[in-house]
């Protein structure tokens, strides 16, 4: 088994490996920090399987998996986050993650969910079942935050959670001018004017943990 662990927090992904060495003999683990680091190593070798956070320094989850599947179509990538399925599940799979999984997950749900994607499946968990079932039965027309980058969706959450452009810019590795110009753009695609209407419907949409 040969795993690429893509997360920011080191004691996550020695973890991960732990439990996997345990699991899968001969295991051969790559570690990456950021996103620079994830497309390096993923070139570098034929991975099994690619664990991806959501929440990285610099480029999001999102962009860093839409590249991926551009770079190694063929390799599944299972997202391992500690957002919520609200957040980002739909999303994630719409960009062509194999698998979402919080990291509040069972270690056995974890394999699971492992062997599922390794072995040419999807792993939904019986919460994701839900909503993905809720989005098939909703209304058809889309959610206003359903029609927004992936950079633009992730800035009305950080707004959503109460942060400042200056946080959000440090967050996200941007200058406040460019994340003072996402939001003016959210602004304009959600049809508000203020920040506290972002903030409202980010928590009303459970877009915010």
């Amino acid at each position: 088994m040969k795993v690429l662990i893509a997360d920011d927090h080191a004691v996550v992904r020695r973890g991960l490996i732990q439990l996997l060495a345990d699991e899968y003999p001969g295991l051969s683990a790559g570690e990456a920090r950021d996103a620079g680091e994830v497309f390096k190593l993923a070139g570098e070798q034929d991975w099994d399987i690619i664990i991806l956070d959501i929440s990285m320094p610099g480029r999001s989850g999102l962009e860093v998996l839409r590249e991926l599947k551009q770079q190694r179509p063929r390799v599944p990538v299972l997202i391992l986050t500690s957002h919520p399925e609200e957040q980002y599940a739909i999303r994630v799979l719409k960009a062509g993650a194999a698998g979402y999984m919080t990291k509040e997950s069972a270690p056995e749900h974890l394999i699971e969910g492992i062997r599922k994607v390794t072995g040419g499946g999807r792993y939904v968990s019986p919460r994701l079942a839900e909503l993905l079932a809720a989005a098939v039965c909703a209304d058809p027309e889309k959610a206003p935050h359903e029609s927004l980058s992936d950079r633009e969706y992730r800035v009305l959450c950080l707004i959503g959670a109460g942060k400042t452009v200056g946080e959000i810019a440090a967050a996200l590795s941007l200058s406040v001018k460019t994340v003072s110009t996402y939001r003016t753009r959210l602004l304009e695609k959600m049809g508000m004017k203020t920040n506290a209407e972002l903030t409202h419907y980010a928590i009303k949409s459970g877009l915010v943990d």
